[in-house]
């Protein structure tokens, strides 16, 4: 039997017809997973209505020449909390290494650092995150809810949000459009 924490630094795909319209095509990047639960921010999905300087504009942060990315629809939970996923040339005070892969900063001193030119050389802004309880996910990973992927730093940080799903299923083999909704009986 794998260990607790065997999803972390790994993504986890929605499969079609998940039956949560919140994860409809979701790529999840796993930050934390152990026997009390699971913590991943979502990658695959942006926040269509804020872009990354009206971001830093509601925290008073001058965003100087830093260019204006996407921000990603990080998950359901604490919508309004933002987190970045950056490569692990930086630290900070709550810096947590995800598994020797990336980086996962909360704090507005990751934005003050990426502003100031002295930040992560690789990041992405996001809002929220997904998280699930002692089991939850495990339990979701039996129904078939989501396929864990190795993934790599190119999904991260160079495939557009909007590939990403595809490009992940891709990369792991798997044609997504040949994917079923509903199994059938026999």
């Amino acid at each position: 039997m794998q260990s607790a924490s065997f999803l972390t630094g790994r993504f986890l795909l929605a499969m079609p017809g998940i039956g949560d319209p919140r994860f409809e095509r979701a790529v999840i990047a796993m930050c934390s997973h152990d026997d009390d639960g699971a913590l991943g921010i979502g990658i695959g999905a942006i926040v269509e209505e804020l872009s990354f300087h009206d971001m830093l504009g509601q925290l008073d942060i001058d965003p100087g020449a830093t260019p204006d990315v996407p921000v990603h629809y990080g998950g359901p939970c604490e919508r309004r909390r933002g987190f970045v996923l950056h490569s692990r040339d930086w630290t900070g005070a709550d810096t947590v290494d995800v598994a020797g892969r990336w980086a996962m900063s909360g704090t507005v001193d990751v934005l003050r650092a990426i502003t100031g030119g002295t930040g992560p050389r690789r990041w992405l802004p996001a809002l929220g995150y997904a998280g699930w309880g002692e089991g939850q996910l495990e339990d979701e990973m039996r129904r078939t809810g989501w396929l864990d992927v190795t993934g790599d730093d190119a999904l991260l940080f160079d495939t557009p949000a909007d590939r990403r799903w595809t490009a992940a299923f891709e990369g792991a083999g798997i044609d997504p459009r040949m994917l079923a909704a509903t199994g059938g009986t026999a």
